[in-house]
């Protein structure tokens, strides 16, 4: 490896020099870079000396563009068997979002100060931050694949992400999402007092379940009879529908998880199970067919008229929204009352919320690591990060009081 001098003149009389950083990349093939500084050049051939030795140096000239590395990325994807809705995302988040901006841009151009202007360009071009935040991530994804391929050295956006985990941006990001709170993204206890009161018909097995499990919507709409078990009042969670109404497994390996449920639940699901609607396989005129209750536990539990997965947009539409309305959890006044929570993930919340809270506030007061098991997340960080402030303290006024006077007597 070396930096030598290389002086010319151009057509027009013009004298010219530059540095060239000369070197042999770890193919073999001897590779030539040129730069106008000198330090340039030596940080160049720094950075190439160890990447060579790693055995992770791309040289410029055998880079492939991002649009390229894209591609390649979204291959690898369907070949991983992704879920068709992950699989979209990924697809327009790259043509619409990504290629637009830095398609051209070989790998080895991509650099922080690069994906930064990228960054500035999508807000720019009127992207949500939650969109801008989304297409970072399948950015670092790209790259991350194409460095497995030796296609690149660094993974710039994961260098970046990084750096901001230490930094400001990353409280400023805690700040504007802002903490979960109890009467705004959270039912009132009195509230899903009010809803369980209202709950009716087809849907109300499936809200009291949401209410009291914490089951995700995609969990709820893949949850199976024999996923219910009914003596040990538990019920496993293994699988998922996503928003094409496709079953898959849980995003994360701690989705899996058996969570016990309370009575009422128990035993609406057992009346559910009685007058379930869904055709079964066998004779239906044979009361005594034994393959009627092992067909009918394939079945899903929530099911849409036709025995498919519902969808989630009935759900709200035909289940929670009319079910708060009727128990008065409402916003405005006249004509203009709607409910108060419009997604499914209100009940995910408060159960969270019931959980946590203590035995005497009407709360279950398990530890943090239960509840995280409980909601199935993959990390307790993810816990305590949504839910941390809900937490007993153990510091309030009460309790020091009783600490001082235990303390001192």
């Amino acid at each position: 490896m070396s930096i030598r001098k290389r002086k010319w003149t151009t057509a027009s009389g013009e004298q010219k020099e530059a540095w060239v950083a000369d070197y042999v990349d770890g193919q073999g093939t001897r590779r030539l870079k040129t730069f106008d500084r000198k330090k340039d050049a030596d940080a160049f051939l720094s950075t190439a000396k160890v990447e060579v030795r790693d055995g992770t140096h791309v040289a410029e000239a055998a880079s492939i563009t991002v649009k390229a590395a894209g591609d390649l990325w979204l291959k690898s994807a369907e070949a991983a068997g992704l879920e068709r809705s992950t699989l979209d995302q990924y697809r327009q988040h790259l043509t619409l979002h990504i290629v637009p901006f830095i398609g051209a841009t070989k790998l080895s151009a991509l650099n922080i100060p690069t994906v930064r202007e990228f960054e500035d360009k999508l807000r720019h071009e009127d992207r949500s931050p939650a969109m801008v935040k989304k297409i970072l991530v399948s950015l670092g994804s790209l790259l991350a694949d194409a460095q497995e391929r030796g296609k690149v050295a660094r993974n710039v956006v994961r260098d970046m992400r990084g750096v901001r985990r230490k930094g400001k941006e990353r409280q400023q990001e805690k700040r504007q999402k802002g903490k979960l709170k109890i009467g705004v993204d959270i039912p009132t206890r009195q509230e899903v007092k009010a809803i369980v009161g209202a709950m009716e018909g087809r849907w109300r097995p499936l809200l009291l379940t949401a209410v009291f499990c914490g089951l995700r919507a995609s969990e709820l709409r893949g949850l199976r009879w024999s996923d219910v078990d009914f003596e040990k009042r538990q019920i496993r969670v293994h699988q998922r529908a996503d928003r094409f109404n496709e079953i898959g497994r849980p995003k994360s390996e701690a989705g899996e998880r058996m969570i016990p449920a309370p009575p009422m639940v128990i035993n609406t699901l057992k009346e559910w199970k009685l007058s379930y609607p869904r055709p079964l396989t066998g004779s239906l005129d044979d009361e005594d067919n034994p393959i009627r209750e092992e067909a009918r536990d394939t079945h899903l539990v929530f099911p849409n008229g036709l025995g498919n997965v519902e969808s989630l947009a009935n759900i709200i539409n035909r289940g929670l929204i009319p079910t708060q309305l009727r128990a008065g959890v409402t916003v405005g006044t006249g004509d203009e009352v709607q409910a108060k929570y419009t997604g499914m993930h209100c009940l995910r919340h408060f159960y969270a919320s019931w959980c946590i809270n203590r035995t005497e506030e009407g709360g279950l007061g398990l530890p943090p690591k239960v509840v995280q098991e409980r909601l199935g997340h993959s990390s307790i960080v993810m816990t305590m990060d949504t839910y941390g402030h809900l937490f007993p303290r153990g510091d309030d006024a009460d309790e020091l009081a009783a600490a001082e006077r235990s303390l001192l007597a």
